[in-house]
């Protein structure tokens, strides 16, 4: 008799990467990072106690430039120190057999000087409306309207993917993954309600396309576009990121993706949405499943995921952050520890590498 979880314990192909099942641990902001954003032993040991249960760990968001960093101690590929710092958290994660992919991100105008100590960027000078974010003085703030970044310096914007992708194979990542999700920079460019340009990078589908294609594409060719990934999550609001535009983007984007020859896409959305459907067909190449902040993916979800054709792979967040051994605990189907949310961007161990593995709980 077939057991249903079968078809997570398959194998999958990505790129240059074999997997040995099809549970991804998604990426996490956890903001256990040192202040100037090097990776420390602390981030090491939690990363290396998920390493042997997840089939891909995709790394926390990591600002590629100082001017992209949103969020007080988060990681960054932008120096020869953070790069240095990320080798003990591959090293770690290799030890227990695992893969991990390094997650490469601009927070654009998600952000505050108070935390980057530049000025925030975008596609366009549209400010959040509602959106507050924490600084280092542990304050929420109001996010100021971002400057727009300028068509000469968009070059430099993506220089600075390919110079962090470059320092995370240096330092051991298995993979990258381009952040163009969740209503940071490169999902600004891609979005009509926050990209309001009127010049090759705006006003038109494709042109909205243009900087996320340039990325991906550069990265691709430095690193190896088998060793390349995106995420993208087509109409899902985040950040205040409004696509009125009903998926032409992502329609136009696509295709062009789809000549790259990526290793895979990661799409945050819902399983069964057409668009989703339809963007997976034109990518030709495998594609990851994440519901993202809403809704928690737990043992059938993510088995569903894959057996009714939605995805290749589950993409899972806050069941690793509670339960290191979690692919072990869904194997077995037993009971699973519970996440502490107050201590999801705490500091320090507690709430970060305390939670009990089958063995010792």
């Amino acid at each position: 008799m077939t057991d249903r979880f079968d078809v997570l314990r398959s194998p999958l192909r990505l790129g240059a990467l074999q997997l040995p099942h099809r549970v991804v641990m998604a990426p996490l902001t956890r903001n256990r990072a040192d202040e100037d954003g090097t990776p420390n032993a602390l981030m090491a040991e939690y990363y290396g106690q998920r390493a042997g249960s997840a089939a891909l760990i995709v790394s926390e968001a990591t600002w590629v430039v100082q001017q992209g960093k949103p969020y007080p101690r988060t990681p960054g590929l932008a120096t020869d120190a953070h790069r240095d710092g990320w080798r003990q958290v591959t090293d770690a994660v290799h030890a227990a057999g695992g893969l991990i992919a390094a997650q490469l991100w601009h927070g654009g105008r998600v952000g505050h000087p108070d935390t980057s100590g530049e000025p925030t960027v975008s596609a366009s000078d549209v400010a959040p409306e509602r959106l507050t974010i924490f600084t280092p003085n542990e304050a929420a703030a109001a996010i100021p309207a971002p400057r727009a970044l300028t068509i000469d310096e968009l070059p430099g914007i993506v220089a600075g993917y390919v110079d962090a992708a470059r320092r995370a194979i240096d330092a051991g990542f298995d993979a990258v993954e381009i952040h163009g999700a969740n209503g940071y920079l490169l999902h600004q460019f891609l979005a009509d309600g926050t990209n309001h340009r009127n010049d090759a990078y705006g006003g038109t589908p494709e042109n909205r396309a243009r900087l996320t294609v340039e990325v991906a594409r550069a990265v691709a060719e430095a690193v190896g576009a088998d060793r390349t990934g995106i995420r993208l999550s087509p109409l899902t609001g985040t950040h205040e990121t409004v696509e009125s535009d009903g998926g032409a983007t992502y329609r136009a984007l696509a295709p062009q993706l789809a000549e790259l020859g990526l290793a895979y896409v990661s799409f945050m959305g819902e399983p069964g949405d057409a668009l989703l459907a339809e963007l997976r067909t034109a990518l030709a190449t495998p594609v990851l499943l994440n519901t993202g902040f809403a809704v928690h993916t737990e043992r059938e979800d993510a088995i569903g995921y894959v057996a009714d054709g939605h995805a290749d792979a589950a993409v899972v967040g806050r069941a690793f952050i509670a339960n290191p051994d979690l692919m072990t605990r869904w194997e077995q189907d037993v009971p699973q520890n519970e996440t502490v949310s107050k201590l999801f961007y705490s500091s320090g161990p507690e709430g970060y590498v305390d939670y009990p593995a089958l063995t010792s709980a």
